[in-house]
């Protein structure tokens, strides 16, 4: 396995080609499927280490934090990244945030302004379920703005990170690659589980017609806002298993780099375990 999967995974230098990506792919996996969960449930516990340090850090004043943006085609597996990863730290460190149709509120505001409210707070690991990035996705493919604000936008959204770096918070960016074929099945899935009906849209088979737009969105995407500081990383996701390790493993990477550490109490210990001690019971 490589030493640092964010080197496998970092998406190519401009021109990008999503269709010379395998999305079936497992570059660096630790093995087969349960090799793989064995160190997924590993890498968890030692992301869970981690967050709790980072979490009293936030607590006792610092600023950092760090900030996990998911986007990719429906099926691509949003939630069950979520349920993974999320699932393997202390819920009170995490906070979730799913964007969703702008609501009339919201599009009275600039593109970025609920994007702002939904940052982590220090000490926190936030999540983006879909993010600042639709407004450049389905802008762009539904031809909602102009050419020249999606431009403006790709501008806007790299200067915002830059902005989210200054101030302490550490930017895992992850494209969620899905092969078409894949999310067909997926889509057949649920509509073949009373269970997951609930899960389609049809509108999600209006969406496949424009499967080939929304690949060259994403990939212009790619090349105008992965930066050395803040770049994006290209999971295969055809594999469930493989998606979940690898976007845990990607987090795990880059809090370690962090190196969170407990801060000290700011008392005498001593005489506080005296008083204690020395008490009437």
């Amino acid at each position: 396995m490589a030493h640092s999967l964010r080197e496998v995974l970092r998406a190519p230098s401009s021109p990008v080609a999503l269709a010379e990506i395998d999305a079936h792919g497992k570059p660096s996996a630790p093995g087969d499927k349960d090799e793989t969960k064995d160190q997924m449930t590993l890498d968890g516990q030692a992301l869970s280490g981690l967050q709790e340090r980072l979490y009293a850090e936030g607590v006792s004043g610092g600023q950092r934090r760090v900030l996990l943006v998911l986007q990719g085609m429906d099926t691509s597996g949003k939630g069950g990244v979520i349920k993974s990863v999320a699932g393997a730290v202390n819920p009170q460190g995490v906070s979730i945030t799913s964007f969703k149709k702008p609501t009339p509120t919201e599009l009275r505001h600039s593109f970025l302004w609920r994007v702002r409210r939904a940052v982590p707070a220090p000490g926190m690991i936030g999540v983006f379920d879909r993010s600042h990035y639709e407004d450049v996705l389905i802008g762009k493919v539904r031809e909602l703005v102009t050419p020249e604000v999606v431009e403006r936008r790709y501008r806007e959204i790299v200067r915002f990170e830059d902005q989210l770096t200054a101030a302490g918070v550490t930017i895992v960016k992850c494209f969620l690659h899905v092969s078409k074929w894949e999310q067909k099945q997926r889509l057949l899935a649920r509509l073949d589980d009373s269970t997951k009906r609930w899960k389609f849209n049809p509108g999600d088979i209006d969406e496949r017609q424009l499967w080939e737009p929304y690949q060259r969105a994403y990939e212009t995407v790619l090349e105008r806002t992965s930066t050395d500081a803040n770049p994006w990383y290209v999971v295969p996701s055809d594999r469930k298993w493989y998606r979940n390790w690898a976007v845990g493993r990607l987090l795990l990477e880059a809090t370690t780099d962090l190196a969170p550490r407990f801060p000290p109490g700011d008392y005498d210990v001593d005489a506080q375990r005296d008083r204690l001690i020395d008490e009437a019971d």
